[in-house]
Order: C-alpha cells, then sequence, then structure tokens
C-alpha cells in the first residue's frame, strides 16, 4: 500500500506541475497577469506553505538552522537569487512568449547541459549514453522549434530565448543545491529559496500591487491553482513519493510532467501542434526516460540521503 500511495503521489505532483505552466499560460494570454507579479506571489506564497509542512511534518529545528552558519546562509540566498528566481522566472517568461508545452521541454534540456559542463570541467567522460542523450536533445529541439522547416520557426524567438535560459538557470539550480542538500532536507531549501527570490522580485513587483476587485473570479482560481496545486502540493507530493519509491523510480515517473504540459497546451488551450514537433516532443521525453533509468539507486532502503532527493522547480 506505502508503494502504491507512493506512486500515486510522484505521478499526481508530476501531472500537477506540468498543467500548473499550462494554467499559467491562461493566465498570461487571456488575463494578461504581469509576469512578474506572479513569479513573485507564487514563491511567496508556496515558499511559505513548504516551510509550514516542514514545521507541522518533519524537522523544524532546520527551518532557523539553516541560517545559523554564515556560509550556508551565503550559499543559500545565493541559490534563492541565481537558481529559484532564475529558473521561476525564464519558465514564466518563455510560457508568456510561447507556450507551456515548449517551456517545458526546453527547461528540461538542464541535464544535457549539466552532462556538457561536466565534460568541459573534465569531472566526467562522454560516454555512448552520453552522445545518445545529446543527439535526442537536439533532434528533439530542431524537431519542435521548427516543425521540419528550416527556413522558419514554429515558436517565437523570445520563448526560445527565455527557455534556454531557463535549462541554463536549472543547471545551476541543480549542481549548487547539492551541497545544502547534504545538510537539510529539500523542504527547507526549496522553501527558503522560494521566499528569498519572491522577497527580491517584490521590489520590482510588490504582490500588493493588483487590484483583485477587477480579477475575474475563473482568473482567482486559475491563480490559486498555479500557487497551490501547480508550486506547493507538486513539490510536497513528489518528496513525499520518496518514502516508500526509490529516487530513480520517482524521476522516472515524474517524466509525466512535461507529457502532462503538452498534452494540456494542444488539448485544452488549442495550441497548434504539428507532426515533426510531436517527434521532436517524443524526442526530449525519450531522452528524460533514458537519464532516469540509467540513475543508479544509492540506497536499497525506502528513504534516501538528504543529498540524493530530486530536486523539481516547475
Amino acid at each position: 500500500m506505502n508503494r502504491q500511495k507512493g506512486i500515486f503521489l510522484v505521478i499526481t505532483g508530476a501531472a500537477f506541475w506540468g498543467i500548473g505552466g499550462t494554467v499559467a499560460q491562461k493566465l498570461f494570454q487571456q488575463f494578461e497577469m504581469d509576469v512578474d507579479w506572479l513569479v513573485t506571489t507564487r514563491l511567496l506564497i508556496a515558499g511559505i506553505l513548504l516551510l509550514a509542512v516542514q514545521f507541522f511534518r518533519k524537522d523544524r529545528s532546520q527551518i532557523l538552522g539553516v541560517w545559523k552558519t554564515r556560509k550556508t546562509a551565503i550559499q543559500l540566498i545565493l541559490f534563492g537569487l541565481l537558481g529559484m528566481l532564475g529558473v521561476q522566472y525564464t519558465y514564466m517568461a518563455s510560457i508568456k512568449y510561447g507556450n507551456a508545452a515548449v517551456a517545458t521541454l526546453l527547461q528540461y534540456l538542464a541535464p544535457v547541459m549539466i552532462i556538457v559542463y561536466l565534460i568541459f570541467r573534465k569531472k566526467t567522460v562522454l560516454t555512448r549514453r552520453d552522445l545518445l542523450t545529446v543527439s535526442l536533445a537536439l533532434v528533439g529541439c530542431f524537431f519542435l522549434l521548427t516543425n521540419g522547416s528550416i527556413s522558419q520557426l514554429s515558436v517565437p524567438a523570445l520563448a526560445i530565448v527565455w527557455g534556454v535560459l531557463s535549462g541554463i538557470a536549472l543547471a545551476f539550480y541543480t549542481l549548487y543545491a547539492v551541497p545544502l542538500l547534504k545538510q537539510y532536507d529539500s523542504l527547507v531549501i526549496v522553501g527558503w529559496a522560494m521566499i528569498i527570490g519572491g522577497s527580491a522580485l517584490s521590489f520590482i513587483h510588490p504582490p500588493w500591487q493588483i487590484d483583485f476587485n477587477s480579477l475575474p473570479l475563473e482568473a482567482s482560481l486559475y491563480l490559486i491553482f498555479v500557487i497551490i496545486f501547480g508550486t506547493m502540493i507538486a513539490f510536497w507530493f513528489y518528496i513525499e513519493s520518496l518514502q516508500s519509491l526509490l529516487p530513480k523510480e520517482s524521476s522516472l515517473l515524474g517524466s509525466i510532467e512535461p507529457l502532462a504540459a503538452v498534452l494540456t497546451t494542444v488539448f485544452w488551450l488549442k495550441e497548434p501542434f504539428g507532426f515533426f514537433q510531436w517527434m521532436g516532443t517524443a524526442c526530449i521525453i525519450g531522452m528524460i526516460l533514458l537519464l532516469a533509468l540509467n540513475k543508479k539507486s544509492v540506497s536499497t532502503t525506502s528513504t534516501p540521503p538528504k543529498n540524493k532527493e530530486p530536486l523539481r522547480v516547475s
């Protein structure tokens, strides 16, 4: 039963992530919601809720304990500003100028960027699997962004730029978080990172600067979904799934996220998606599955070490 519960949690959480991006697209396109305001509000509320989960369900001493040493505090601030805020803002901007499907798939190029980075830093060697992974990513991107036509892009250039920047930010986010996760629960690190990122962006667009009276009920419900279900509950469910599943299994099932983003973008928002774009999507999802299947389990116990808890950000 615990294993079935874990599978349900990770699938539900991953689906919420993917659908959350599509709902954000709806807010941008139909209700002209400001990207700065949405990212600020989403980060602040979700961050507070994640720390609340830590307070009531796990080791609450870690919430303030992470600030006790100067080195850790500086790392957390940098992670919040360059990692969390960087990923969230670029991802949402890519959705605004393009669509949730393309933004999510471009963000998932982060593992390939990490592979290339580690090879150039001579921290790993190029393997056949790496070549296959990179090839799938490149072919997938070509089909996704051009729909098979070399002469023109099928996605706005700004959406591509923000999407690639989102992948770069996610690569940094993933690598930089490792030392912090060796010491503290991921709910603490991500919760504080969200609050730090949201607080910084508040200087550009304070969350209280919006006319809620002019916001339609439909838009309010979409906003609640993005913040609560698409961010807080999605991450919480994913972390909870690790209590009964191995990290490799959670990562594999978590690949439902881009599929959920593509399906809801095409069938709910009626975004045009050509044959070659579907081929590109298949290549990128294949790359994700290849990477997930290649992750070696670090433990056969139900609870993995802190430094092996996967971080999710969408």
